[in-house]
């Protein structure tokens, strides 16, 4: 799931640096990700892994950094197998 997420952010983020050097937990906005960019990494996201990130996660915080973005993936992920096994 990280090299999807890296590829998104290097695709979509328009950033200096490749995202495979930015720490988990760095702040993306810092290295240079604007709200625009990370919008577009989103939808890189929702296309590559065939998601939908709920409105409580269009914000700010779940775009701040790879860990956030890892974070709200992995609660999608749990949602989906809680639906798929009821």
């Amino acid at each position: 799931m990280i090299e999807t997420i890296w590829r998104a952010i290097d695709d979509k983020g328009h950033l200096p640096i490749a995202a495979s050097t930015i720490a988990l937990e760095a702040d993306l906005y810092r290295a240079g990700l604007t709200p625009f960019a990370a919008v577009q990494v989103m939808l890189a996201l929702e296309k590559a892994l065939e998601i939908e990130f709920p409105k409580s996660m269009l914000n700010r915080h779940s775009m701040a950094s790879i860990d956030a973005i890892l974070s709200c993936l992995r609660q999608l992920q749990a949602a989906d197998t809680r639906l798929q096994a009821a």
